[in-house]
């Protein structure tokens, strides 16, 4: 489904050039829960928008089923955001509306500018809207404003709303940083579920390696930019952990 191919990221910064992705290559088929781990800064968040198109590489390509979304124009790369999900550590909700509102939100790739500031949403999406909040288990939270909902809570609104977009490729920027540990793993249920019974491919970034360890099939890890492991989380030793968090250079 994915092909990151030779992709590199630099960013001008006030010190001078950085380089938060280096020479990045792997593949990523369809249906794959993928869990990215490092030190912060290692470039997990790069990588995720540059998957989603967020950013564009400043060097190499990003082929999503056959397609090169670093040369796509700017309408096709809206289209193509359209079927990526794409859940924050933060939720970006619109905590003063209500669950069923934020969930639409979801929507507004299929329908016209037009309708999407008016709210004009269709019979189907109000139908696919309420679909996913009963999967998160929200439903007789639908009618309330977000702001009341607790962190756990707030954060399967934001699964719901990914997932209303029919997504083929949905991506998690730290969904659990914020969470406990019973609410982290109730968030990963949730993706893990949504992986398994819709076929959705799932890429997280996620810094509690347990829960990587737990429901993730496959693991990567990147070091200063560079992708220094790839493979299954029973192939993830103590030692190669030392090195992707650099453990034993701060001690020396």
């Amino acid at each position: 489904m994915i092909e990151v191919k030779n992709v590199s990221q630099t960013f001008q910064t006030a010190r001078g050039p950085f380089q938060a992705l280096a020479d990045v290559s792997l593949s990523i088929p369809k249906g794959d829960f993928v869990a990215i781990i490092g030190r912060s800064g290692a470039g997990k968040s790069t990588f995720l928008r540059t998957l989603n198109g967020l950013l564009i590489p400043s060097q190499g390509q990003v082929v999503v089923a056959g397609t090169d979304i670093t040369k796509l124009p700017k309408r096709e790369l809206q289209k193509y955001r359209r079927s990526v999900g794409f859940i924050f550590q933060q939720f970006n909700l619109v905590t003063r509306l209500s669950v069923l509102d934020n969930v639409l939100h979801g929507r507004l790739g299929y329908l016209p500018t037009w309708r999407g500031l008016l709210g004009l949403y269709s019979d189907r999406d109000y139908q696919i809207a309420r679909q996913q909040i009963a999967r998160v288990d929200l439903s007789a939270k639908e009618t309330a404003r977000v702001d009341s909902l607790s962190g756990g809570q707030m954060q399967r609104v934001a699964i719901a709303r990914a997932m209303a977009q029919e997504p083929t490729l949905m991506l998690a920027d730290e969904p659990a940083a914020n969470l406990d540990p019973v609410l982290s793993e109730e968030v990963m249920r949730t993706l893990r579920r949504f992986n398994d019974t819709d076929g959705v491919t799932v890429v997280i970034n996620i810094h509690t390696l347990e829960l990587a360890r737990q429901y993730a099939r496959r693991i990567i890890a990147f070091r200063r930019g560079r992708l220094v492991f790839d493979g299954t989380p029973e192939e993830l030793t103590e030692e190669l952990v030392d090195e992707i968090y650099e453990r034993k250079e701060m001690l020396a």
